[in-house]
């Protein structure tokens, strides 16, 4: 018998036959089902309190790993702050899970190198993340002088190889929404890797053609980019169709049907330097639907499905392991997983809402129906 994911999956044990690094699997007739290593989410918002313990358990049941942003209230600036931060996190585990949250810094400019050195001995943080001030949810306390006030604690990540992950936009009132993108690659993701060549770079969240190209034309081999399913799946029409539409807004912004033909482009190219985040960022419907709404698409339930949607779409399934299960780690030098996830194809609805005591939170797709879903043996 095959249920939904919505507990942790069990390995499956029926023999499968193997299809260019993707097992594919005939069962109850015509049903297709596929076998992937279980993934990692390498960027992932968690929150705390009531929050955190609603959405912990959608991205515990599907992947092994997360890179954990720590974009909180207050921010997660140091290696004591971070580790309760984790221990908060698998108190709020369900029992039987086996998710490890890799956790981060946030970095800020009055940050001392002393702090790296105390993070990568603490065997819990595993990345220092960027934010300019004003970018984003939570990034008031962000950088406003990378090359001055940071430079010192950038040089000590090299010595230490903690990677930086990049909110990869400009916040100059100048700049037009839809460029900072682009802008910030020319004023700041150039400079630093020319400064810093041995810094180990990942620019989150990728949304043009511009970040595509960069990533995959850049000689530097220790860059690398996430890129989440609504960048994959969204144009920028998906905020104003049929009224404006507030589970759609995220940062950065979703941008023309031409970047995003671009980066799925990039992504199902094979490309060892994309690999799965989802930016998948919880807030309740008051705060979404309200008169100075939230930035966050939350997808976390059906991230996975929404991945092997763009990659069969792009012909590209037998490229989906490797996405989804084995850049991330190869990239940040950990083990890949060896548990295994499966897919069956067979459509199903998405929930118009998850409701919680504090109240709903909305999905992307919401009632949409899908055709790969997450799925474990219990036999």
């Amino acid at each position: 018998m095959t249920k939904t994911l919505v507990l942790p999956f069990q390995p499956l044990k029926s023999p499968a036959q193997k299809f260019e690094g993707v097992k594919f699997i005939r069962r109850q007739g015509p049903k297709m089902q596929l076998t992937l290593t279980q993934p990692d989410d390498w960027h992932l918002h968690l929150r705390d309190g009531d929050l955190l313990k609603a959405v912990l358990p959608h991205s515990a049941s599907t992947f092994g790993r997360a890179i954990v942003m720590p974009n909180l209230k207050p921010p997660i600036t140091t290696t004591a702050a971070a580790v309760a931060y984790r221990d908060s996190i698998l108190k709020a585990l369900p029992s039987n899970s086996n998710f490890i949250p890799l956790m981060t810094l946030y970095l800020t400019d009055t940050m001392s190198p002393n702090e790296i050195k105390l993070a990568r001995k603490s065997g819990a943080v595993y990345a220092v993340k960027l934010y300019p001030a004003g970018a984003t949810t939570n990034s008031q306390d962000g950088v406003t002088d990378l090359f001055g006030k940071c430079l010192p604690v950038l040089e000590e990540m090299v010595e230490q190889d903690m990677p930086l992950l990049v909110h990869g936009e400009v916040t100059n009132p100048d700049v037009d929404m839809f460029d900072r993108e682009k802008v910030f690659i020319e004023t700041v993701l150039k400079p630093l890797i020319e400064r810093l060549p041995k810094l180990k770079v990942v620019m989150e969240h990728i949304t043009t053609a511009n970040a595509a190209k960069f990533v995959l034309s850049c000689e530097h081999a220790l860059l690398a980019a996430t890129v989440t399913p609504q960048h994959l799946l969204l144009n920028r029409n998906s905020l104003f169709q049929g009224g404006l539409q507030p589970h759609n807004y995220c940062l950065p912004v979703l941008k023309r049907e031409t970047h995003r033909q671009a980066i799925v482009s990039a992504v199902t190219s094979g490309s060892k330097k994309f690999f799965l985040g989802t930016d998948s960022a919880p807030h309740e419907r008051r705060r979404k639907e309200s008169s100075c709404g939230c930035a966050g698409i939350y997808s976390a339930p059906i991230a996975l499905s929404l991945y092997a949607k763009v990659f069969e779409e792009a012909g590209a399934l037998d490229k989906l392991e490797a996405f989804t299960s084995f850049n991330g780690p190869d990239f940040y030098g950990l083990p890949r997983n060896t548990s295994k996830i499966t897919l069956q194809k067979a459509p199903w609805q998405v929930p118009k809402s998850f409701t919680f005591p504090f109240g709903d939170i909305v999905p992307m797709f919401a009632g949409e129906t899908l055709e790969w879903q997450p799925c474990f043996n219990s036999d």
